[in-house]
């Protein structure tokens, strides 16, 4: 059997093309393939490497093509073709997976390390300090930007996450941000860092920002809760009295509303009651005026009449005998009333 070629290394411990093509003839000539089979044998290799370029991205992933370590381009999910190696080369990372990044903990992963608690220490927008944990939620939106564009891509994206809680608390006050707009401060955090993941062209996606606690440093929280205790006292004290003020100040409205319909119905009974007196006297007048006799003697009668109605009654009998002529009369009415008296 004849022996191979002898052949020598390359400084870099390839052998060159040359060597290469020698050593395939020779087996080729070892294989009665000489001449057109050579050929023919090439061909296949040839076509085999170019059909190497030919790749799948599967429906959850994006294609990276990567041209002598540069980034050249990127695919979506499908059949695709890239030249082949050494020239070019596909990463394929997963971008329908949905990753977690937890903030307040800035050594989430090493347990070895002790988190320094002032590390997640913030200043709200009424000067006072919280410590705010947060979950962030995201995942790769362009993968050739999350893989190239950006040292360090979820490192990166703690330390702009960090930012944008912080920033977004310092304009927000520590009793709002530890009960009712804690979602508002999330969704505006998310909304600031995807903004600056953008403007960084860092290919991530957030889903969501969860923010999970929101509390006063442990030093202090005894005399915070006790601030808020008062807080919560004097708030109990002024609702009480807005109570007692929506109680008694409609009643005494109400009173003093009664009051016045009935002084403004007395104004009017009085003045109707003059202008009647007045007008029945001006029309006295006037029949005096016409004939003054006539109208004398009536006002005279029921003068009289009117005095008479009060005075008691009495029976002059000058026939009696032995006894006063002089009985009083008592009608039948008085003397009912006298028995209901008695």
């Amino acid at each position: 059997m004849p022996s191979l070629p002898p052949t020598a290394p390359s400084d870099s411990g390839d052998f060159s093309l040359r060597q290469f093509r020698l050593r395939v003839r020779h087996w080729l000539d070892l294989m009665g393939m000489g001449g057109q089979g050579g050929k023919l044998l090439l061909g296949v290799v040839a076509l085999a490497w170019l059909a190497s370029g030919v790749y799948r991205v599967q429906p959850d992933e994006q294609g990276v093509v990567v041209r002598l370590g540069k980034w050249s381009d990127t695919t979506a999910p499908g059949l695709h073709y890239h030249l082949p190696w050494p020239v070019d080369s596909v990463l394929l990372p997963k971008v329908t997976q949905i990753n977690q990044l937890r903030l307040g903990n800035l050594y989430d992963g090493a347990p070895t390390n002790t988190p320094d608690p002032r590390e997640k220490q913030m200043l709200t927008g009424d000067e006072n300090i919280v410590e705010a944990d947060a979950a962030v939620f995201w995942r790769i939106k362009d993968a050739g930007q999350f893989l190239f564009r950006v040292n360090k891509p979820e490192e990166s994206l703690r330390i702009a996450a960090e930012g944008a809680l912080r920033d977004v608390i310092s304009h927000t006050q520590i009793q709002a941000a530890m009960s009712n707009r804690r979602q508002q401060v999330a969704d505006e955090a998310r909304a600031l860092l995807q903004q600056r993941l953008d403007a960084e062209q860092a290919g991530i996606l957030l889903t969501q920002v969860q923010l999970q606690r929101v509390d006063p440093p442990a030093a202090v929280i005894d005399a915070f809760n006790d601030v808020q205790r008062a807080r919560a006292d004097q708030e109990r004290a002024r609702n009480e009295a807005q109570a007692y003020s929506n109680d008694i100040i409609p009643k005494a409205r109400g009173e003093a509303e009664r009051i016045h319909q009935e002084a403004e119905a007395y104004r009017s009974q009085v003045v109707n009651l003059a202008q009647g007196e007045a007008k029945r006297f001006d029309s006295i007048y006037q029949s005096y005026a016409q004939a003054k006799d006539v109208t004398a003697w009536r006002l005279y009668l029921e003068s009289m009449d009117e005095v008479l109605k009060k005075a008691g009654k009495v029976i002059v009998d000058s026939s009696g005998k032995g006894m006063s002529g002089v009985v009083p009369y008592m009608s039948l009415q008085d003397k009912a009333k006298d028995k209901e008296k008695r």
